[in-house]
């Protein structure tokens, strides 16, 4: 079982030494190598995806990833940036499909905005398309704006576009998702402005024929996006577009407490997937100790599931993460009245010695 770590930037070798701490307390072989990827690679290398860190990728059985970011490479033209890193993983790998799900810990309720009546036992999974929409759409830039009030005028363009593999694809895993799960599944659309998404709504109902027992039912953005705090457990996996599931998995992550809890998955054809946690690389607090290793111990579990065939130490690690919350320990982000504030290093560590 062979693993590519990539720390990244900011808080990203924090929470992924603590993630791989974790792992290497199971007992299990791992073949563990690391490699740059991000701002990290570009004052290294030159280039936020190195040619090196992307041959380990593609040699692994998953990939573990921690964040990429940092203000101070704003300056840099679009391709160099750390977050185009990211995105070229999932291109190269072949990463269609993102599994992010949102569970509240009941020892959490206190945490979230919403009141616990709302939100107590929210357990919802995202399926947001990874490598299509507006994201990858071409062509992309800028120009002069040909006609019009703003004609001569200096304009930017994204194109959104899907094809119909695409959409079956992703449509095909939330409808299999959802047959383990509740058995409804949510597809978020724009079909009532954007010929894309009524293009998307049509060929998800098409799937839909194949998988009589699951319940959908189609929803625009802007309602979902409402829906979400209005009655969160009126959902149970939710479909969507790349753009649209990139604002809706952040929009839910606040309800269970702190995008600090919140693991993810992007799998391939093959199962081959990159785990990573669902904030981003907080550089403000990176250092000092503070940062949330859960999500990212958590998304080591999805990988040890989905990837690497060991649902049972998937489920140890769960396990673990709840015991260490019913004992207490908060990191800074989560923390509510009578927990006891811990750092990274020291939650970590306390998940390791709940694996029993």
């Amino acid at each position: 079982m062979k693993i590519a770590v990539l720390p990244g930037d900011g808080i990203g070798p924090e929470i992924i030494a603590e993630a791989v701490r974790v792992l290497r307390a199971l007992d299990e072989r791992f073949e563990i190598e690391f490699a740059d990827v991000g701002g990290a690679a570009y004052e290294r290398h030159g280039h936020p995806l190195p040619e090196a860190t992307l041959k380990l990728a593609r040699g692994a059985d998953a990939v573990l990833f921690g964040a990429v970011g940092d203000f101070k490479y704003d300056g840099l033209e679009r391709a160099l940036r750390p977050e185009q890193a990211i995105l070229g993983l999932r291109k190269s790998l072949g990463l269609f499909a993102n599994l992010r799900p949102a569970i509240l810990y009941p020892e959490l309720a206190s945490a979230s905005t919403l009141k616990p009546e709302v939100v107590s036992g929210l357990d919802i999974l995202i399926v947001r398309e990874l490598t299509g929409d507006i994201y990858f759409g071409t062509p992309r830039g800028r120009r002069s704006a040909p006609d019009g009030a703003f004609a001569g005028q200096p304009e930017a363009f994204d194109t959104m576009r899907y094809a119909r593999p695409e959409i079956e694809r992703i449509a095909r895993v939330a409808f299999e998702a959802a047959r383990r799960r509740s058995g409804k599944v949510t597809s978020v659309d724009k079909a009532n402005v954007l010929e894309t998404f009524q293009f998307w709504k049509d060929v998800v109902t098409e799937v839909h024929a194949g998988y009589p027992d699951v319940q959908l039912e189609h929803m625009y953005v802007d309602n979902a996006a409402m829906q979400l705090v209005r009655s969160p457990k009126s959902f149970d996996v939710i479909v969507t577009g790349n753009m649209f599931g990139d604002i809706l998995s952040d929009e839910a992550a606040m309800l269970t407490g702190s995008i600090g809890m919140l693991p993810s998955a992007s799998l391939n054809e093959r199962s081959q997937g990159l785990y990573e946690p669902s904030h981003g690389s907080a550089p403000d607090i990176a250092g000092k100790g503070l940062a949330n290793p859960l999500a990212t111990i958590l998304s080591a579990a999805m990988m040890l599931r989905h990837s690497l065939d060991r649902a049972q130490q998937a489920d140890r690690i769960e396990a673990a993460v709840k015991k260490v919350l019913a004992a207490g320990l908060r990191t800074a982000d989560i923390v509510a009245g009578g927990a006891r504030a811990v750092g990274t290093g020291e939650m970590g560590a306390a998940v390791v010695a709940a694996l029993g």
